[in-house]
């Protein structure tokens, strides 16, 4: 064991970087914006008023909607659902679950006082549409369309909604009015094709606008021996033909990884800018802002199509970023769980509190589970790059036999420390990696590592735990600083009896961002059992911070 060097600021960074004038009437723009994980963005402005909604899969509540009024800083401020269906899939029974799958890149639209939300639930076969007329409030009014959009569009206009949606080929398909349904007889048809030779991926996550005398499809593709690009289709018709040219094309911030897929938008001054994302290893799909100029009627981003890294927005500063924090627990009576958080699954209320004991957030094991993949009511926050450190402090004294408590990396691939009490009763501080069997990875020629048996789990660190009150560290390295003597996504145990002197597991963690659950690293707080169910584990403080 080594002592750990890493210490824990007491401060909480955003990871962005804004203007220090108070009274400055630009922000300065960093990108990655907050360097996290917020794909699929769809992106509108009603007023001086930003509000940006992203993809959140099978964690709920799902479809976090973020605020902003100087497109730098954003801050979630509601959620479209709770969750999509309580089912089996989402309560976590009879083995079954909603990884990679769930809501998909949602499109986000204002229309006479309404705000819409429309995305495929990819593991229903359907396609849902929200509706409010407070999108400060969470938990939107529901219609059902038993048909898949695939990285669907809404364009309103003239008293009919249309939705541009597919892969390889788009098609567009007219709602009724309200989005509650097809509209019988309405428009159903192939809208483009796209090219089929020279591509790893042909066009998706379109984005559809009618801006001046054009319409205006925006997609993602990827041309062979090229990186992710940004392609735009337009036509003085609805139903076309369209023309195409390429609107962002390039590697970004050190990795070839294109940026591309997201909306463009106008402020209230008249200037035009994008939100588009990069796939950035195990933190995930973090968002970029891109300038846009139009040249002879199309949308240019970046730099003349190059994604840049730093620019000035002609918007005054305003707010703070704020899509994950630390969390005391200190919560008041009624009051639920700051919206930063989000479960894996659809949660059993009656087994989580922030009021049965005060100041502690206590999590209760339900029916005996296999390993933490199969567990419900994990807890979990977004990570932060290029490194962050999450920590919690832990009383296990509620802990039956069976049960495990801690914190986790959690990936597909992952490391989690915690505590274990054996069927005796006797309580271990443990540290566990696991590469699943089927994400295996090894250089072709050469002796492959020791395989992992059963779900992957491979126990690295184990320890009798003769107090109730232990400290648990995960630190993240997505991006290595010049200090750092690992490589890019890798993860760090650490643990303390005193919440002062703090040591390493002699072990790391490599992450990867695997499509098996489709999601950027979160720090998962967790309590399952393997045996029998009501033991408790209660959590103190959750601190996460950039160092």
């Amino acid at each position: 064991m080594k002592k750990n060097t890493v210490l824990l600021l007491a401060s909480l960074a955003f990871g962005l970087t804004v203007s220090c004038n108070a009274d400055s009437q630009t922000t300065e723009c960093i990108n990655p914006l907050t360097y996290t994980d917020i794909p699929d963005n769809d992106v509108i402005r009603v007023g001086d008023d930003f509000y940006m909604v992203s993809t959140t899969m099978y964690y709920c509540p799902g479809a976090p909607i973020m605020h902003s009024r100087d497109l730098v800083h954003w801050s979630i401020i509601s959620y479209v659902y709770d969750c999509l269906n309580d089912d089996a899939i989402y309560n976590m029974q009879d083995g079954r679950n909603a990884y990679g799958k769930g809501q998909w890149a949602a499109s986000l639209r204002y229309v006479d006082g309404t705000f819409y939300c429309l995305f495929i639930a990819n593991d229903q076969g359907k396609t849902y549409v929200y509706k409010t007329k407070d999108i400060k409030s969470s938990f939107w009014e529901r219609s059902v369309i038993d048909r898949p959009f695939h990285d669907a569009s809404m364009l309103f206009e003239d008293g009919h909604l249309y939705v541009v949606w597919g892969n390889g080929d788009l098609r567009i398909t007219e709602l009724e009015p309200d989005g509650t349904a097809i509209k019988q007889n309405g428009v159903d048809q192939l809208l483009i094709e796209s090219p089929r030779q020279g591509y790893n991926l042909r066009a998706e996550g379109a984005h559809f606008y009618h801006i001046g005398d054009y319409y205006y499809v925006l997609d993602i593709d990827w041309p062979s021996g090229g990186v992710r690009t940004e392609t735009c289709w337009r036509s003085k018709n609805l139903l076309g033909p369209y023309e195409s040219k390429t609107i962002l094309q390039g590697a970004f911030d050190g990795r070839g990884d294109g940026v591309a897929q997201g909306a463009i938008f106008e402020t209230s001054k008249g200037d035009w800018y994008s939100m588009m994302f990069q796939d950035h290893g195990a933190v995930g799909r973090i968002p970029t802002l891109q300038p846009l100029t139009w040249v002879d009627g199309w949308p240019v981003l970046g730099d003349n199509t190059v994604p840049m890294k730093q620019f000035e927005v002609n918007l005054k500063p305003y707010g703070e970023n704020r899509v994950w924090a630390s969390d005391e627990f200190d919560y008041s009576a009624g009051q639920g769980l700051d919206l930063v958080w989000q479960w894996n699954h659809k949660p059993d209320d009656s087994l989580w509190s922030v009021s049965k004991r005060t100041g502690w957030l206590r999590l209760t094991a339900g029916a005996p589970v296999e390993d933490i993949m199969h567990a419900r009511n994990t807890l979990t926050q977004r990570t932060v790059g290029p490194r962050c450190v999450s920590e919690v402090k832990l009383d296990v004294s509620g802990m039956k036999p069976g049960d495990n408590a801690g914190i986790c990396a959690f990936q597909s691939n992952y490391c989690r420390i915690g505590v274990e009490v054996a069927p005796d009763g006797e309580r271990y501080l443990v540290g566990i990696n696991r590469v699943p069997p089927s994400r295996r990875w090894g250089r072709p020629g050469q002796p492959q590592p020791e395989q992992p048996q059963g779900n992957g789990e491979t126990e690295v660190f184990r320890m009798p735990l003769k107090q109730d009150l232990v400290w648990l560290r995960i630190k993240y390295v997505f991006t290595p600083q010049a200090d750092d003597t690992c490589g890019p996504d890798k993860a760090f145990m650490s643990w303390s009896l005193d919440g002062g002197e703090w040591y390493d597991v002699d072990a790391e963690l490599q992450m990867r961002f695997t499509l098996d659950l489709f999601t950027g690293y979160r720090t998962a707080l967790y309590n399952y059992s393997t045996l029998s169910s009501g033991g408790y584990a209660d959590f103190d403080y959750f601190h996460q911070s950039e160092y």
